[in-house]
């Protein structure tokens, strides 16, 4: 039961502290990666695959980005976007996505991480994603990489997969192949009864997997953790000579 995705969140708020020293005078959305700011390459993915509006929620150095945004919309650049502001409380990834549910609408819709991105093989990731979703039984599916697909991670995985897509959570200790992303779908019912004011989307994962309701997809191709400014290095060398040897 494909999910017909129209509405995306794109976290954008966070303090990108990891980032120092390009953070002290930029947003981590706006640093840019290949000639183009993060959160274009986030937003550039949203539209190519039909979203046509977009929450982005902002809060340090929040000029920068809505002023990025506006350049967008002049230019005709889509998704069009409508911002959150955090600018009183950074609410983390969870609560920033309660405080704009209203805006979100009633139907299934893409979470983002404004720092995500991933160089594809022969399909979208995003397409493919939406073709997995099924309504009766999920309550969110995450895009998840393969550890050894991944540019610039360093952990032991996040999930392990069920043989159905069912996810359930690395224990301390163990090492998993699979790393979240930073994309997933998340019906409106997640966030049913969801804690107030700042709180993380682990929360609703947790509570997710215990009803038997998180899945995940595995992406084709190689994501990319761009973390720090050496993944960010890491991150454009990947790119560079991948692009040079589809040339």
């Amino acid at each position: 039961m494909t999910a017909e995705l129209k509405t995306a969140m794109v976290l954008a708020a966070g303090l990108g502290k990891r980032m120092r020293p390009l953070t002290d005078t930029m947003p981590k959305p706006m640093v840019p990666l290949a000639g183009r700011p993060l959160i274009d390459h986030t937003l550039d993915r949203l539209e190519e695959v039909g979203i046509k509006r977009a929450v982005v929620n902002v809060h340090y150095k929040a000029e920068a980005v809505e002023s990025h945004i506006n350049a967008r919309t002049r230019a005709r650049r889509g998704p069009f976007v409508i911002i959150s502001n955090e600018r009183d409380l950074l609410l983390e990834t969870g609560g920033g996505v309660a405080k704009a549910r209203t805006i979100l609408g009633d139907r299934p819709f893409v979470i983002c991480n404004s720092d995500t991105t991933w160089v594809e093989k022969e399909s979208s990731n995003l397409a493919s994603l939406a073709e997995a979703w099924n309504d009766d039984a999920m309550d969110s599916i995450l895009l998840l990489a393969k550890q050894e697909n991944s540019i610039g991670y360093a952990g032991d995985g996040d999930f392990h997969m069920a043989t159905d897509g069912k996810l359930t959570r690395r224990k301390k200790g163990e090492e998993t192949p699979f790393v979240y992303a930073g994309v997933s779908i998340a019906h409106p019912r997640l966030f049913e009864n969801c804690p107030q004011d700042a709180f993380s989307l682990n929360v609703l994962w947790d509570r997710a997997v215990s009803a038997g309701r998180l899945y995940g997809f595995v992406l084709d191709g190689w994501w990319m953790h761009v973390g720090t400014s050496e993944a960010l290095a890491e991150a454009e060398s990947f790119i560079a000579d991948f692009d040079a040897a589809e040339k």
